[in-house]
């Protein structure tokens, strides 16, 4: 039972780090959108999560952890529409990107809080209120 936590709470902090190191990349594309030549980056989620965990290498979804810190293979964002000076930043899709993986990583919280909620009241006895 307790491989079985510790591998679900493995997964939610391994998920944890991946949106935290994507809210820092979009975060960066935001504030270079006026940079010229800037080239906006972002990673494949989902492959860089089943790397991090071992459940399948995806193309490009090469994880290092170094020092706490996740950095999974970037790539290069295709733009939309082609700027004068070469940025490649949408900020649309920049915002759009940044609040659905906010909302994510407070799910990914919420999942964690709710484990550990769930493990604390399975160790509780039954004389316990």
């Amino acid at each position: 039972m307790i491989a079985r936590l510790t591998e679900s709470l493995d997964f939610h902090s391994q998920a944890l780090m991946l949106r935290a190191e994507r809210q820092r990349l979009i975060a960066g594309n935001i504030a270079n959108a006026d940079t010229p030549g800037y080239q906006a980056r972002d990673f494949d989620f989902a492959a860089a999560l089943r790397a991090a965990t071992g459940k399948g290498q995806g193309i490009g979804a090469d994880v290092m952890q170094a020092g706490g810190r996740v950095s999974p293979a970037l790539r290069y964002a295709v733009p939309t529409q082609n700027n004068l000076d070469g940025n490649t930043v949408d900020m649309d899709r920049e915002r759009s990107a940044f609040a659905d993986n906010a909302v994510k990583y407070e799910s990914t919280l919420r999942f964690i809080n709710g484990s550990v909620r769930t493990m604390l009241d399975a160790m509780k006895s039954p004389n316990q209120a």
